[in-house]
């Protein structure tokens, strides 16, 4: 039997919760008759490691039960449970994967007909987990399901990691422009442009290895698009079905020059899945000759000659790029690209903090002092900025003030939005600490003929900033960390070059320990300055 914490009561005692006496917050726990000797008038810190106890129980529980046994052949565990889970993210995924305009709870594009289709034909129901893009491969290694169906290109880097099947589509890249630019643009024509790319897509790559200088990554495809159309960058180039789509909705913008560096789709299993790739490829085959695949993307508008191509497939005979090597012994590459990516978040987080205690004071002093309207729009402007996500404001910031005229670039709105949202919690600081300084102290100020400014001045603010730089010290290393969500407006951050690296090497962990040795060498030492600003500011103890 498993040892329980020192004074947890054995389960066969059972427990209720009762309300606590009046005047008392909280629920009380009572044991049963078995464990009512021991547990009356328990400490509360018993209660807190029962309940610790029975999470870490059913967590373990949830785990062992839903775990599959590695051991067992995925296509045994799939025809065993009668799914077949896919991976995909339907986030600005049309036409591959996305929300039904009609009916928003239901996804639909042509991938999903495809894995519905791919079910039928291994007997299962098809059944999707959501993923964002740039991390399916790691989600499927961690056995998040049991292939990826998403427009994942067949390349020779990916093979290292990865099981391909034979390709279910043939892409090829497009650039997209402004109705005013020209129609005839090639890839040599980027050259020193503004291009926006999918994150991780075979169009990143194909810009990179041509040397584009400004190259702004996206973590979907509507981002792009969205910035072109307010003049932010000057050309978006991506996977040609993608292009056609979404120009049917954008009538500002249009294809310019002919397709090019062409390549596949294919569905990726786990390296040692054999059996279901083989499975899978066989599907794919009697899908393609019973007519299904073409029906299926003639109802998607994606059906074109290219799709011939996929019969003459031949698998390239380039042996699987080798693994990049560990982090360690490449740390001289990557450690100048996180230290700069370091250096863009302490110049977003310095600058986003300073506007925060500024704006954060004066709606402080607005809501105590301010006339009536004045205090009730500083309470509104707190609490809606407390109460709705930063990741929220961000875009509203970044993609929604140009439609009213006012265009920021990326960094002005990650300052704006860090500093706009932290202001409201810096605010309830400055309101706590003034708070807690003795009205007394007001009354006295005025005896000695004091304004209500000159006591605020040089009476309570001083007062109150001692009281409040430990919760503004916390908000900074707060900001620290939450100015990572600035990469979703194009801001190449820390986090985002951490996630750039470690898509292209798939070392998750050997970057993730350097990266966050990186924010602890930034955050440890503003810990250190305030908790030498308190000694300095703590009159009463010296």
């Amino acid at each position: 039997m498993t040892d329980l914490p020192h004074g947890v009561p054995p389960l066969g005692g059972s427990l209720r919760l009762d309300p606590l006496p009046a005047g008392m917050h909280g629920l009380h726990l009572q044991p049963g008759a078995a464990g009512a000797s021991r547990w009356n008038g328990c400490h509360p810190l018993r209660g807190a490691l029962l309940l610790l106890w029975l999470a870490l129980g059913g967590l373990w529980t949830s785990s062992a039960l839903g775990a599959a046994d590695p051991t067992e052949d995925t296509l045994s565990q799939i025809r065993s449970r009668g799914i077949l889970l896919w991976g995909g993210d339907g986030e600005g995924g049309a036409p591959f994967v996305y929300p039904d305009p009609e009916q928003p709870s239901r996804m639909i594009g042509f991938e999903v007909e495809l894995a519905v289709a791919l079910g039928a034909k291994l007997g299962v129901r098809a059944e999707m987990v959501q993923n964002m893009w740039d991390g399916l491969v790691p989600a499927l290694q961690r056995r998040d399901f049991d292939v990826i169906i998403n427009g994942l290109e067949i390349i020779d880097s990916r093979r290292e990691q990865v099981l391909f099947s034979i390709p279910y589509f043939a892409y090829s890249q497009q650039i997209v422009v402004r109705k005013e630019d020209r129609d005839d643009l090639q890839l040599a024509d980027l050259n020193g442009k503004a291009v926006g790319v999918l994150s991780a897509s075979a169009a990143e790559r194909v810009l990179r290895d041509f040397g584009a200088a400004d190259l702004r990554v996206y973590p979907g495809n509507v981002e792009g698009f969205r910035d072109l159309n307010n003049r932010r960058i000057d050309a978006v180039v991506l996977d040609l079905p993608i292009a056609v789509y979404y120009l049917q909705k954008e009538p500002q913008l249009k294809r310019s020059g002919q397709a090019f560096a062409p390549g596949y789709y294919g569905i990726a299993a786990r390296l040692n899945d054999t059996n279901l790739i083989q499975a899978v490829n066989q599907a794919l085959r009697d899908l393609r000759q019973d007519g299904t695949i073409e029906r299926i993307y003639s109802r998607y508008g994606v059906w074109d000659q290219r799709q011939a191509q996929l019969d003459s497939y031949q698998e390239s005979t380039t042996p699987a790029a080798t693994a990049p090597g560990s982090t360690w012994s490449n740390l001289d590459k990557y450690l100048p690209l996180l230290l700069k990516g370091a250096g863009v978040t302490v110049l977003i987080s310095v600058l986003s903090m300073g506007l925060a205690v500024a704006l954060g004071l004066i709606l402080s002093l607005a809501r105590l002092y301010g006339p009536k309207p004045i205090s009730w729009l500083a309470a509104i402007y707190i609490e809606v900025f407390r109460g709705t996500p930063l990741l929220i404001q961000l875009y509203l910031i970044y993609y929604g003030l140009p439609t009213i005229g006012l265009r920021l670039s990326a960094f002005s709105a990650a300052v704006i939005g860090l500093g706009c949202n932290y202001a409201a919690y810096e605010a309830e600081n400055y309101r706590a600490g003034i708070q807690a300084i003795s009205r007394g102290q007001f009354e006295a100020a005025a005896a000695l003929g004091m304004t209500r400014s000159q006591t605020l001045r040089w009476i309570v603010l001083p007062q109150a900033l001692r009281l409040i730089l430990p919760p503004v010290t916390n908000d900074f290393i707060a900001l620290f960390k939450d100015s990572s969500l600035v990469s979703v407006i194009t801001m190449v951050e820390l986090t985002k070059v951490y996630g750039m690296l470690a898509t292209a090497t798939y070392d998750y962990i050997g970057l993730g320990l350097v990266t966050a040795a990186i924010y602890f060498g930034m955050s440890y030492p503003a810990s250190l300055l305030a908790a030498r600003l308190e000694r300095r500011l703590s009159y009463d103890r010296r």
